[in-house]
């Protein structure tokens, strides 16, 4: 039987303006990823897994990104071979 390994969990602070902040640290909750978001303080988030790394960039980036640029991304997926 092979022993269980898991992953080390990893903490980030997440450094962006204060209303993204809060939508960000919202969407993470809705997500069931530990963070947290003290007032005129950066969100800090506990990243235990890949998929949570993966989520927190992309929720990031729906709010960061330039509308030109997620319309890109989107067009890229869309001409993807499956």
């Amino acid at each position: 039987m092979k022993p269980f390994i898991s992953e080390p969990e990893v903490k980030i602070i997440v450094s962006m303006e204060w209303t993204d902040r809060w939508q960000v640290y919202m969407r993470l909750q809705e997500l069931g990823i530990n963070c947290s978001c003290a007032m005129n303080q950066p969100l800090k988030v506990e990243i235990a897994s890949i998929t949570a790394a993966i989520q927190l960039w992309s929720v990031v980036r729906q709010l960061t990104a330039s509308r030109h640029e997620l319309i890109n991304a989107l067009e890229r997926c869309w001409y993807c071979d499956a």
